[in-house]
Protein backbone atom coordinates (compact mmCIF):
# COMPACT_ATOMS: atom_id res chain seq x y z
CA UNK A 1 0.00 0.00 0.00
CA UNK A 2 1.07 3.62 -0.92
CA UNK A 3 0.51 7.08 0.99
CA UNK A 4 -2.10 6.70 -2.11
CA UNK A 5 -3.79 3.85 -2.20
CA UNK A 6 -7.18 4.59 -2.16
CA UNK A 7 -8.18 1.82 0.82
CA UNK A 8 -5.63 3.69 3.44
CA UNK A 9 -7.63 7.34 2.03
CA UNK A 10 -10.66 5.56 3.01
CA UNK A 11 -9.60 4.40 6.10
CA UNK A 12 -8.14 7.75 7.07
CA UNK A 13 -11.34 9.55 6.26
CA UNK A 14 -13.44 6.88 8.50
CA UNK A 15 -11.03 8.02 11.47
CA UNK A 16 -10.98 12.03 10.42
CA UNK A 17 -15.13 11.06 10.54
CA UNK A 18 -15.22 9.07 13.79
CA UNK A 19 -12.72 11.38 15.76
CA UNK A 20 -15.30 14.59 14.40
CA UNK A 21 -18.10 12.82 15.61
CA UNK A 22 -16.16 11.99 18.90
CA UNK A 23 -14.92 15.60 19.19
CA UNK A 24 -18.52 17.60 18.34
CA UNK A 25 -20.45 15.17 21.63
CA UNK A 26 -17.84 15.54 23.89
CA UNK A 27 -17.86 19.21 23.52
CA UNK A 28 -21.70 19.55 23.43
CA UNK A 29 -21.47 17.54 26.57
CA UNK A 30 -18.89 19.24 28.12
CA UNK A 31 -20.58 22.90 27.48
CA UNK A 32 -23.79 21.25 29.37
CA UNK A 33 -22.21 19.82 32.42
CA UNK A 34 -20.38 22.87 32.71
CA UNK A 35 -22.95 25.50 32.50
CA UNK A 36 -25.31 23.71 34.88
CA UNK A 37 -23.32 21.44 37.22
CA UNK A 38 -19.37 22.84 36.75
CA UNK A 39 -18.50 19.25 35.85
CA UNK A 40 -16.59 18.59 33.16
CA UNK A 41 -17.00 15.28 31.13
CA UNK A 42 -14.04 13.83 32.55
CA UNK A 43 -15.52 14.41 36.19
CA UNK A 44 -18.95 13.23 35.41
CA UNK A 45 -17.51 9.92 33.80
CA UNK A 46 -15.40 9.25 37.31
CA UNK A 47 -18.33 9.92 38.95
CA UNK A 48 -20.11 7.37 37.31
CA UNK A 49 -17.61 4.75 36.68
CA UNK A 50 -16.69 4.97 40.84
CA UNK A 51 -20.38 4.85 41.62
CA UNK A 52 -20.66 1.86 40.30
CA UNK A 53 -18.27 -0.34 42.32
CA UNK A 54 -19.43 -2.19 45.23
CA UNK A 55 -18.05 -3.94 48.30
CA UNK A 56 -17.21 -7.40 48.41
CA UNK A 57 -15.26 -9.66 45.53
CA UNK A 58 -14.30 -7.66 42.65
CA UNK A 59 -16.83 -4.69 43.91
CA UNK A 60 -13.65 -1.94 43.71
CA UNK A 61 -11.43 -0.77 41.19
CA UNK A 62 -8.01 -0.11 41.20
CA UNK A 63 -6.51 3.11 40.36
CA UNK A 64 -5.06 1.86 35.95
CA UNK A 65 -8.46 0.44 35.78
CA UNK A 66 -10.22 3.59 37.01
CA UNK A 67 -7.80 5.42 34.60
CA UNK A 68 -8.68 2.87 31.34
CA UNK A 69 -12.30 3.27 32.00
CA UNK A 70 -12.45 6.99 32.07
CA UNK A 71 -9.64 7.04 28.83
CA UNK A 72 -6.70 8.90 30.82
CA UNK A 73 -3.59 8.40 32.05
CA UNK A 74 -2.95 7.03 35.76
CA UNK A 75 -1.27 10.92 36.34
CA UNK A 76 -4.17 12.26 35.06
CA UNK A 77 -6.36 10.17 36.53
CA UNK A 78 -4.87 10.74 39.97
CA UNK A 79 -5.12 14.83 39.42
CA UNK A 80 -8.68 14.23 38.53
CA UNK A 81 -9.79 12.42 41.39
CA UNK A 82 -7.66 14.92 43.58
CA UNK A 83 -9.40 17.71 42.45
CA UNK A 84 -12.78 15.90 42.72
CA UNK A 85 -11.98 14.88 46.52
CA UNK A 86 -10.89 18.66 47.10
CA UNK A 87 -14.59 19.73 46.68
CA UNK A 88 -16.00 16.71 48.79
CA UNK A 89 -17.15 14.85 45.97
CA UNK A 90 -14.69 11.97 46.08
CA UNK A 91 -12.41 10.41 49.15
CA UNK A 92 -9.62 7.73 49.15
CA UNK A 93 -9.01 4.66 51.76
CA UNK A 94 -6.89 2.64 52.19
CA UNK A 95 -7.94 -1.14 51.00
CA UNK A 96 -8.91 -3.20 54.08
CA UNK A 97 -7.08 -6.73 52.94
CA UNK A 98 -4.16 -4.84 51.35
CA UNK A 99 -2.90 -1.88 52.95
CA UNK A 100 -0.89 -0.68 49.70
CA UNK A 101 -4.05 -0.27 47.99
CA UNK A 102 -5.76 2.66 47.54
CA UNK A 103 -9.68 2.95 47.14
CA UNK A 104 -11.74 5.94 45.80
CA UNK A 105 -15.68 6.02 46.59
CA UNK A 106 -18.13 8.89 46.05
CA UNK A 107 -19.12 10.92 48.61
CA UNK A 108 -22.66 11.50 49.48
CA UNK A 109 -22.31 14.66 47.78
CA UNK A 110 -21.13 13.18 44.59
CA UNK A 111 -23.75 10.97 44.31
CA UNK A 112 -26.10 14.07 44.79
CA UNK A 113 -24.52 15.97 41.83
CA UNK A 114 -24.17 12.56 39.62
CA UNK A 115 -28.07 11.86 39.58
CA UNK A 116 -28.48 15.81 39.37
CA UNK A 117 -26.10 15.72 36.04
CA UNK A 118 -26.95 12.55 34.56
CA UNK A 119 -30.07 14.04 32.67
CA UNK A 120 -28.17 17.20 31.56
CA UNK A 121 -25.33 14.57 30.12
CA UNK A 122 -28.14 11.83 28.61
CA UNK A 123 -30.10 15.04 27.32
CA UNK A 124 -26.54 16.71 25.64
CA UNK A 125 -26.23 13.23 24.37
CA UNK A 126 -28.71 12.99 22.49
CA UNK A 127 -28.74 16.28 21.03
CA UNK A 128 -25.38 16.02 20.06
CA UNK A 129 -26.13 12.48 18.08
CA UNK A 130 -29.23 13.72 16.51
CA UNK A 131 -27.62 17.07 15.02
CA UNK A 132 -24.66 14.65 13.59
CA UNK A 133 -27.15 12.55 11.98
CA UNK A 134 -27.82 15.74 9.68
CA UNK A 135 -24.52 15.49 8.68
CA UNK A 136 -24.18 13.11 5.64
CA UNK A 137 -21.05 12.18 6.97
CA UNK A 138 -21.78 11.72 10.18
CA UNK A 139 -25.00 9.73 9.90
CA UNK A 140 -23.47 6.46 9.34
CA UNK A 141 -21.84 6.80 12.42
CA UNK A 142 -24.61 7.79 14.42
CA UNK A 143 -26.12 4.63 13.18
CA UNK A 144 -23.93 2.32 14.54
CA UNK A 145 -23.57 4.23 17.72
CA UNK A 146 -27.15 4.16 18.39
CA UNK A 147 -27.55 0.61 17.38
CA UNK A 148 -24.54 -0.85 19.85
CA UNK A 149 -26.32 -2.67 23.02
CA UNK A 150 -22.71 -2.06 25.50
CA UNK A 151 -23.68 -2.93 29.22
CA UNK A 152 -22.75 -0.46 31.50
Amino acid sequence: MTATDPALTALAQGWCALSALHGRIEAHIERALQAKHDLSVREYSLLDVLSRQHDGEGGHLQMKQVADAVVLSQSATTRLVTRLEDRGLLERYLCPTDRRGIYTNVTSAGLRLLEEARPTNDAALREALDDAARNPELAPLVRVVESLNVPA
